[in-house]
């Protein structure tokens, strides 16, 4: 599984969406004109990243005969 390159491609979009996740969370608990400036934003990356996954992984799934 792990040299299909789609597999790969799966765990960096999912490793992405970590990243911004915790981005975003880490900007709410700094506070002040940081958090007024960034956490609204990075949740929205967070949002979009995580449609990208998500239909990657059922990309995926699908690709793979996982369907039935």
């Amino acid at each position: 599984m792990f040299d299909d390159p789609l597999f790969l491609i799966v765990a960096v979009a999912c490793g992405a969406v970590v990243i911004i996740l915790m981005l975003g969370i880490g900007s709410f608990g700094i506070g002040g004109e940081t958090s007024r400036k960034y956490s609204n934003k990075m949740m929205r990356w967070r949002v979009a990243a995580q449609a990208i996954a998500i239909a990657l992984i059922l990309l995926f799934v699908w690709l793979r005969g996982g369907n039935g």
